[in-house]
């Protein structure tokens, strides 16, 4: 479902000539359609508005009572902010409900299996930007911004569908796609030294407690936490009863994991509680155990033949899994998230880790009572009884296993164990009001504790008066380690909406600079300049006393447009020729000298930094950015919500163009 690729992270751009075969046709989800999940994005939707709304009046109450020196005011709005605090519990508990629906992400087969716990999306408002990026078109880029109305409607349109993408591999392509859209959009308008006034809205997506910033990094993490919640709804959904479903789930919960991990390690001060530090860091330790509890699903497929070894590993495979949800369960009970995380979350990782520790001690006990009598040769005997005691943290005590009898107390003991282990398992899920909804957890953990329950009474004897065995617990251990993969952000191509404003190392929102008209004359020693390089045409050198020192050219200048006609994305050899074709009329000539040369690379929240093409083919072919793989992105906001940008930053020398130069 979901094609395995590396972690490089690079943004190709195509060429505008292709961009008619490639521009994005993803849409969004019609939230108008009733599906069970666009019911429930909408419900969520809602009442994070109802919580916006109860906030700002708690606030504006507090401010009241504060403000104020009547006591009787005071009275008043002590009651309301009662009232309101009532409304904004009773809200919050209902989105969290919400937020804890896992039977609306759940695999639609008909087979039964434990239930995954899936991440809802967050919300964004729709922002209109047409006014902001115009005036910075017309301001910074001299240009009439009434040309990019297209552009400005299509990444809007972008944006737009993104806010609902669909539960599948389209649906991460189109969040994909926006997230590298944002790169380009960060090199064109987010300049340091001003800000667009463009207020980003999302909403936590268990709380629904609102964040705005004016951070386009905080844009960008909202985007990319999407990403992972949207692989955790797709792990969620699979038939895990086949071996493709497990390993489609497996991926799933793998990539999610990257993209938790990826946003811990690169963002820093979180406005929202879902993408700080400790609830990244429990996301990641969810995703991994769902991950081995898939690898566990996996070998439990084959124990129905009653193999020693088959047995023996999926005994200590569903060791592992309740180890690994146990860690997930510290994880929850931090001070940070006690209080943050649902409820429903915490009881159904309690449930799975009784659960599984109950699946450990029966397999155990069925690789005791019901395999094959021990082979006739002692090397095999010796092997088995070997395993059989490796199984556990410790050894039986005075129990020998080349016994049947001491094996079937042994075996009754771990039965023992499963059974208080599965009875745990189903009180916690009586307890939570959100499991006791879901049926086919209760079928589970039901089926399951019958089978140990009918494997006891198969065993018992009534006149067994031997003394009590103690069964030690068993040893955890896997085949397949989680591998957790890291977002890859080249699998989506995506073009530069804004790429006519012009090559980006040069017509960025970091450069400044002074755009001239100049008339060049062909004097007896010819123009009297040197080009050099690419999109756009260096000036490397002025004759002195000659002519385009004379029309006011300059070492550096670039030449954007030639007798009226823009050259900003033209070849050396295009602009070569057509200053080649000047006549005794002269030429006219537009250049642009910059003032402040700075071409960052990039890294608050961007997967890559950029590094443009110098070859005049791939210029013209492509307009192609590549990023390079090793940067990260790392944001923080000012006072006032503006982001503090880092990075590295560089100048890049003429020394760049050599690849193709000229002299007139």
């Amino acid at each position: 479902m979901m094609s395995d690729s590396g972690s490089d992270e690079d943004i190709t751009a195509l060429t505008a000539e292709d961009r008619g075969s490639t521009e994005s046709v993803r849409k969004g989800c019609d939230p108008l359609i009733s599906t069970q999940r666009s019911k429930l994005q909408q419900r969520r939707a809602k009442l994070n508005q109802q919580i916006n709304r109860e906030l700002r009046l708690r606030s504006g109450a507090e401010n009241l009572y504060r403000a104020s020196g009547n006591q009787k005011v005071k009275e008043t709005v002590a009651l309301e902010l009662s009232f309101v605090n009532s409304n904004l519990q009773l809200l919050k508990e209902e989105l969290e409900e919400l937020n804890s629906s896992m039977n609306v992400y759940q695999t639609e087969s008909e087979t039964v299996s434990v239930p995954m716990i899936p991440l809802g999306l967050k919300e964004t408002k729709e922002i209109d930007m047409t006014v902001p990026l115009q005036d910075f078109i017309s301001e910074h880029y001299s240009e009439d911004a009434s040309l990019y109305l297209n552009e400005i409607r299509d990444f809007m349109e972008l944006r737009q569908a993104m806010r609902t993408p669909s539960r599948n591999e389209a649906g991460l392509e189109l969040l994909t796609e926006y997230f590298n859209q944002l790169y380009f959009l960060d090199q064109r308008f987010f300049s340091p030294h001003r800000s667009l006034g463009i207020h980003f809205h999302w909403y936590d997506s268990l709380t629904g407690v609102p964040s705005v910033q004016r951070a386009l990094a905080f844009e960008k993490g909202s985007v990319l936490f999407n990403i992972g919640a949207l692989y955790t709804q797709i792990g969620a959904r699979q038939d895990r009863s086949t071996l493709t479903g497990i390993q489609n789930a497996i991926d799933a919960f793998q990539r999610a994991a990257g993209a938790f991990l990826y946003l811990q390690e690169n963002f820093s001060h979180a406005p929202s509680l879902d993408m700080s530090s400790p609830a990244l860091s429990m996301l990641v330790r969810l995703m991994v155990a769902q991950v081995q509890e898939c690898v566990c699903e996996k070998v439990l497929l084959n124990t129905q033949d009653n193999n020693l070894n088959v047995l023996l590993q999926a005994a200590q495979e569903a060791a592992r899994v309740s180890d690994v949800y146990s860690l997930v369960l510290q994880a929850m009970s931090v001070p940070l998230l006690k209080d943050y995380v649902p409820f429903s979350w915490i009881s159904m990782v309690q449930v799975k880790t009784h659960h599984f520790r109950a699946l450990a001690h029966y397999y155990t006990a069925v690789a005791l009572c019901d395999c094959p009598g021990m082979s006739d040769e002692d090397d095999d005997e010796g092997q088995q009884i070997k395993a059989l005691i490796q199984i556990h943290t410790r050894r039986p005590d005075k129990l020998d296993l080349h016994d049947p009898e001491d094996k079937r107390r042994l075996g009754k003991a771990h039965l023992r164990k499963a059974i208080i282990r599965h009875e745990e398992a189903l009180r916690l899920h009586g307890v939570c009001k959100m499991l006791r909804k879901m049926d086919i957890l209760q079928e589970v953990l039901s089926h399951a504790h019958a089978c140990s329950l009918e494997k006891y009474s198969d065993i018992d004897q009534e006149d067994d008066f031997c003394e009590v065995a103690e069964a030690p617990e068993i040893q955890s251990h896997t085949q397949q380690k989680p591998d957790i993969k890291t977002p890859d952000f080249s699998g989506v191509r995506v073009t530069d909406i804004f790429h006519r404003l012009g090559p980006l190392s040069v017509f960025s929102a970091r450069n400044r600079w002074v755009r001239r008209h100049a008339c060049l004359l062909r004097g007896e020693a010819g123009l009297g300049l040197t080009l050099r390089g690419d999109s756009p045409v260096l000036v490397a050198g002025v004759l002195p006393g000659g002519c385009a020192a004379e029309a006011g050219l300059r070492e550096g200048d670039y030449i954007v447009a030639v007798n009226g006609a823009d050259c900003r994305w033209a070849e050396h050899a295009e602009v070569v020729h057509a200053l080649k074709s000047c006549t005794e009329r002269g030429l006219e000539l537009d250049v642009i000298t910059i003032q402040s040369y700075e071409v960052e690379r990039r890294t608050n929240l961007s997967p890559t930094a950029e590094k443009e093409c110098q070859s005049g083919s791939q210029r013209r072919a492509g307009r192609e950015y590549e990023r390079g793989s090793s940067s990260l992105w790392n944001w923080s906001w000012r006072s006032g919500g503006a982001s503090k940008r880092l990075g590295n930053t560089f100048s890049l020398s003429f020394g760049n163009f050599r690849e193709s130069e000229s002299m007139f």
